[in-house]
C-alpha cells in the first residue's frame, strides 16, 4: 500500500514560487524553480535559499547523553564543545555505515544528532536500541523542526541584516542559539555546498515567514530559491559523500576515504570498533578501492554504477556523476582500485552505454572555495 510523501511547512510556498517537486526519501520537495544550472550559479557567486526540512534531528538528554553517543558513533562526541557541533557516522557491528551525522552540543547535557532524511528512522531506531543502558533520554524532534539554509558568498550579509546573532565570532561546525527575523532560531554553520552559509532550525509554524524575510533581504544581493537539484551538483563539485552513493553499508569509513572520523583513542567500547580497528589495518596496508574524482573530456554525462574501466578491465564503479556548472564538464566521483587513482593516471575511462569514454583521474575536491 502505497504512502503519501510528507509535505513540509514550505510545502504551498514552493508551489507558489513554481517548484517542480519530487518524492525524495519519503517527503515531497522541489527540485529546482527554473533553471538548476542558474540556482547552483546563483550559489557559488551570489546566493541561494533551500528547504531542508526533510532532514531528521534527534535529541539526547541526559547526565550519560554523551556516553550513549560516543558508544554508538565512532566519533569522540565527549570533545565536542556546548555550542560546537562534529560531523561523523554510526556504524553497524560489522562496520558498515548506517549514515553520516551532524551531532550539535547544545548545553552541557542536551545533543542534537541530524541524520539524512533517507536513514531517519534507521539512525533513531539505532540510537534508541544503543542507549537502553545509560541515563538518557533519546527524542525523536522530526516533527520539532523546519531547516533553512541559506549558502554562498553572500549569505553572511544577508543574515546579518536579519539578527544580531554573532555571525563573525560562528565559526566552521558551530551553532548558537539567535533570532532571526523575529524568529526563535538555532542558527548553525555547517553547509554541504562548499560554500560559506547557515543552517537555520526553527520552528516550523515560523517557516514561511522566516523563509519570506530571507528572500525580501536577499533580493538585492542576488538570493534566489534552490532546489535538491543544484544541491547535488554543488555537494558533487565539492567532493562531499552522499548517503546511497558514496557511503553504504556495504563500506567502511576507512573505505570511503572517511577513516579519520573513527576515533579508536576515546574512552570505552563502541559499535563496530573490532571490523573497523580490522578495516584499518587493510586501508594502511593494502587499500582496495580509492575514492577519486573523474572529469570528462568529451560532453557525455556519467551516472551512478557505470563502469570505470582501464586496459579493457573494470577496475571501478562511479557513485555520482553529472555535469558540472562550475567546471563546464561531465564530472563523478568513482571508487577505484588503488593502482588506478593517483591523480594524472592515464588510459581511465566510463563505460557509458558501451562506449568507453576517456576521463582524467583527479584529486577531490573538484572545487574549493577562495577564503
Amino acid at each position: 500500500m502505497s504512502t503519501a510523501p510528507r509535505l513540509t511547512a514550505l510545502d504551498a510556498l514552493h508551489r507558489s514560487l513554481g517548484a517542480t517537486m519530487t518524492d525524495f526519501a519519503g517527503w515531497d520537495m522541489p527540485l529546482r524553480y527554473a533553471s538548476e544550472r542558474d540556482e547552483h550559479n546563483a550559489v557559488r557567486t551570489k546566493a541561494g535559499l533551500f528547504d531542508l526540512s526533510h532532514m531528521g534531528e534527534i535529541t539526547l538528554t541526559g547526565p550519560e547523553a554523551v556516553k550513549a553517543l560516543d558508544y554508538a558513533l565512532v566519533g569522540n562526541i565527549s570533545t565536542v564543545g556546548v555550542g560546537r557541533a562534529r560531523y561523523t557516522h554510526i556504524c553497524q557491528e560489522d562496520g558498515g555505515i548506517l549514515d553520516d551525522l551532524i551531532v550539535y552540543r547544545l548545553g552541557e547535557t542536551e545533543y542534537m544528532v541530524v541524520a539524512n532524511a533517507s536513514n531517519a528512522q534507521v539512525v533513531l531506531d539505532a540510537l534508541t536500541e544503543r542507549a537502553a543502558g545509560f541515563d538518557t533520554e533519546v527524542r525523536d524532534d522530526r516533527d520539532a523542526y523546519a531547516l533553512i539554509a541559506v549558502q554562498g558568498p553572500e549569505s553572511p550579509g544577508i543574515l546579518k541584516s536579519l539578527t544580531d546573532a554573532d555571525l563573525d565570532g560562528l565559526k566552521y561546525y558551530a551553532g548558537l542559539p539567535g533570532t532571526v527575523a523575529g524568529v526563535p532560531a538555532l542558527i548553525a554553520r555547517t553547509g554541504y555546498t562548499g560554500e560559506d552559509g547557515f543552517e537555520l532550525f526553527v520552528s516550523p509554524e515560523h517557516a514561511v515567514e522566516l523563509w519570506q524575510a530571507l528572500t525580501e533581504a536577499g533580493r538585492d544581493a542576488g538570493l534566489v530559491p534552490a532546489g535538491l537539484s543544484c544541491r547535488d551538483t554543488l555537494r558533487l563539485e565539492a567532493g562531499m559523500p552522499l548517503y546511497g552513493h558514496e557511503l553504504t553499508t556495504a563500506l567502511t569509513p576507512f573505505d570511503a576515504g572517511l577513516g579519520r572520523v573513527v576515533k579508536f583513542e576515546k574512552e570505552g567500547d563502541f559499535v563496530g570498533r573490532a571490523a573497523l580497528e580490522a578495516a584499518a589495518e587493510v586501508a594502511a596496508t593494502k587499500p582496495p578501492r580509492k575514492l577519486v574524482g573523474l572529469v570528462a573530456e568529451g560532453r557525455r554525462v556519467p551516472r551512478a554504477g557505470f563502469p570505470v574501466v582501464a586496459g579493457g578491465e573494470v577496475i571501478g564503479e562511479v557513485t555520482s556523476g553529472a555535469p558540472s556548472p562550475t567546471l563546464g564538464k561531465p564530472i563523478a566521483m568513482a571508487y577505484v582500485d588503488a593502482e588506478h587513482a593517483a591523480p594524472g593516471t592515464s588510459g581511465v575511462g566510463v563505460d557509458i552505454r558501451g562506449t568507453h569514454e576517456p576521463y582524467e583521474v583527479v584529486a577531490l575536491p573538484f572545487y574549493k572555495r577562495q577564503k
